[in-house]
């Protein structure tokens, strides 16, 4: 009786097991195959040329210099922008807030931003940073409007990195004295840090690929002059990517490849960095 009860028991644990790895693969598999199938159509266009020339004929020549900066400037600004708020609004949820009526609706409106298709964070941008402050179609009309829809991840993950700092350290500070902005300081913002960086990044990540928004807030197609201020206009890959690949007919398939995979190692280059940050921050944590 006991050993066939052990072996219902292993039998239960080794298909839930199989199970898991059944899901895992269902998941990983395809962005392998779609990370593989840029790399292989796409990798034929990188050279020199590409990435440091200009884009000319429509897209069909030239480079994609211009887009690559402008990528850079727009995600930089977005982060700029939203981190700050951010995580000072999940320090105020956390820390400051009471449990009341309007705090439950804040939180609400929070979760409800995230789910906000894109194209209204563009008309949203397009009616209050374009026309109402007349800002004009430039890139940090566009970095405003991202950091718009990047403020509900980077609250929830800040919010929610605080949360899982022990009491214990928020207890023990203000017992020697220290006054609740100083323990919120010195003591639960270094232990939340590894995990606001990661939502950080994660908002950042997502504005790097958006095309919608920036479509009518600043974006340019064919811009052969990096901006000069926060007030220019700008390129970027993804508007980019769907002008050439959707309004630019004849142009080589490898192009749109190219500028595929060169916007994935774009976006893969702040995920490494935002993880050795993240790993530098947790590793002094654990040794102070």
């Amino acid at each position: 009786m006991i050993g066939s009860r052990i072996t219902s028991r292993q039998l239960s644990q080794q298909t839930a097991f199989g199970l898991l790895i059944i899901s895992a693969a269902v998941v990983v598999l395809p962005v392998i195959f779609i990370i593989l199938q840029i790399v292989i159509s796409g990798g034929s266009a990188i050279s020199w040329e590409f990435l440091t020339l200009a884009p000319s004929q429509a897209g069909k020549a030239g480079g994609i210099f211009p887009a690559i900066i402008g990528t850079f400037y727009l995600m930089l600004g977005t982060i700029i922008i939203a981190l700050p708020v951010g995580v000072l609004a999940g320090i105020y949820l956390t820390e400051y807030a009471g449990n009341n009526w309007l705090t439950r609706i804040i939180n609400l409106a929070i979760v409800n931003l995230a789910g906000v298709p894109s194209i209204v964070y563009g008309l949203f941008g397009l009616g209050v940073f374009v026309l109402a402050l007349k800002l004009g179609m430039s890139l940090l009309s566009a970095s405003l409007t991202l950091a718009c829809q990047a403020l509900a991840m980077t609250i929830t993950t800040s919010r929610e990195a605080i949360i899982a700092v022990p009491r214990e350290y928020r207890e023990g500070s203000l017992a020697v004295g220290a006054t609740r902005w100083q323990t919120i300081r010195h003591m639960v913002l270094p232990q939340a840090l590894p995990g606001i960086i990661t939502g950080a990044v994660l908002a950042m990540s997502r504005a790097a690929g958006e095309t919608a928004p920036i479509l009518v807030v600043g974006a340019a197609f064919l811009l052969p002059r990096l901006p000069q201020s926060p007030f220019d206009q700008f390129m970027a890959l993804p508007y980019h990517l769907y002008t050439v690949a959707a309004h630019v007919p004849g142009i080589p398939q490898s192009t749109m490849w190219g500028v595929a995979l060169v916007l994935l190692v774009v976006v893969l280059s702040f995920n490494v960095l935002a993880t050795v940050i993240r790993l530098r921050a947790r590793r002094r944590r654990y040794s102070s």
